[in-house]
């Protein structure tokens, strides 16, 4: 009985924390809504930024027909992945990005006073609508990489895509939370480690296999970015040597999302408010 009501109480208070988070991040899209010509531009430079890099993408393919055994359309499939997953986190978690300001300037203070998570008003604290553009440009390309591979698409594989796909979104924001923590340690008005670490997401538009032993290492292991884009392909595709690894995928996300909330609360006992 008592199994019950801890259980009931949590998903009371998960449910709560979904609620607060929905609304905190409604009122910063209607901010950015009332201005429709910043709207319209931050979709149309990020479709351009993402059709650029394919293009760059193309013409590499143009002079050799595959990169150490990886066919265009496959390459293709993992930068999309990448879009997908910077998008999400731009237009749903774009707050990771003001913890660094919001640290050096004591405006952190506000969060801390509120009868809210922390982690939950750092998430909703702001959107990015080219997040959107992003998005709908990288579902676009998946879908042409889907129609022009030679993949048989059960039900089943299309579910577990669907779920690797989730499982990349959440490496990305737990990435991007984990990142932002190092403002309580390294007082700045604007961190260079979340766009560092942010930077390093690059790689993961290619296949791993051309990258040296220490580069894999550290898009592996220490920051999995290749788990958003070349593991989930290489199951998809159903290439051998890596597509076990894809399966890894969601159990990578659980661990980052944890990771992140501990380091975060770690941070948090190091802040001390600027005192005005």
């Amino acid at each position: 009985m008592a199994v019950k009501v801890a259980v009931a109480t949590q998903l009371r208070s998960a449910r709560r924390l979904v609620y607060i988070y929905f609304r905190c991040l409604g009122q910063q899209m209607k901010a950015i809504l009332a201005y429709e010509a910043d709207f319209a531009i931050l979709m149309f430079s990020a479709v351009l930024v993402q059709i650029v890099g394919v293009a760059f993408i193309w013409a590499i393919f143009q002079r050799i027909p595959s990169v150490n055994g990886w066919t265009f359309w496959q390459v293709v499939m993992m930068s999309a992945l990448v879009f997908v997953t910077e998008g999400v986190g731009s237009l749903f978690f774009e707050g990771t990005w003001r913890v660094s300001e919001l640290v050096y300037s004591g405006k952190f203070d506000q969060l801390l006073l509120r009868p809210i998570s922390p982690i939950v008003q750092v998430l909703a604290g702001a959107v990015g609508f080219n997040g959107l553009g992003n998005i709908v440009t990288g579902m676009v390309l998946i879908g042409i990489s889907m129609a022009n591979s030679p993949v048989q698409w059960t039900p089943g594989r299309l579910l577990m895509f669907a779920i690797l796909i989730v499982s990349a979104s959440t490496i990305r924001v737990a990435i991007n939370l984990g990142s932002a923590a190092s403002a309580f340690w390294i007082r700045t008005p604007w961190s260079m480690v979340p766009v560092f670490v942010h930077q390093l997401g690059d790689f993961a538009k290619y296949p791993i296999t051309i990258y040296s032993v220490g580069v894999q290492a550290l898009i592996v292991v220490a920051v999995p970015f290749a788990f958003i884009s070349f593991f989930p392909t290489a199951y998809v595709f159903g290439v051998e040597a890596w597509s076990l690894a894809g399966l890894l995928t969601p159990l990578v996300a659980v661990y980052c999302l944890f990771m992140a909330v501990v380091l975060f609360r770690i941070g948090l006992r190091r802040y001390e408010s600027t005192g005005h």
